[in-house]
């Protein structure tokens, strides 16, 4: 997780190519038998690396995919992680001109809000689900 969250650090400090080229070699490290969380987590750091919506949307469907191998688990941290995925879904299926898929991944997150704490993420998570609501209900 400190690498990750090191490369966190080069992507929001705006060099992302270098971000993606560390958590790709990350990926390779983590992508067969790496914990649930560390799949999820980097995978949904790559997809905010990625410049193309399609790739964006294909690392974020495989960070949703890592948090769901680990159902049954109980991980409290992965399913705090489920409104911001299904989130991220949503706006890239909103980039994408997919208004329905993005609907669907939209009321999602709202679905999976619960599992968020009362803090500056969990309300930061929840004012972006409400933004994107309000966005696609006027598109």
């Amino acid at each position: 997780m400190t690498r990750i969250g090191q490369t966190r650090m080069l992507l929001h400090g705006g060099d992302r190519e270098e971000a993606r080229n560390r958590f790709g070699e990350l990926w390779q490290r983590l992508a067969v038998d790496g914990a649930p969380l560390h799949r999820c987590t980097l995978a949904h750091y790559m997809a905010d690396a990625q410049d193309d919506p399609y790739d964006e949307l294909a690392w974020d469907l495989r960070a949703l995919t890592a948090a769901e191998g680990s159902e049954g688990r109980g991980d409290a941290a992965l399913r705090a992680l489920y409104p911001s995925l299904h989130l991220n879904l949503a706006a890239d299926y909103v980039k994408l001109r997919r208004p329905d898929a993005a609907r669907v991944h939209l009321d999602r997150a709202r679905a999976a809000s619960h599992a968020l704490h009362d803090d500056g993420y969990g309300n930061g998570v929840r004012a972006a689900i409400a933004r994107l609501t309000e966005r696609l209900g006027t598109q």
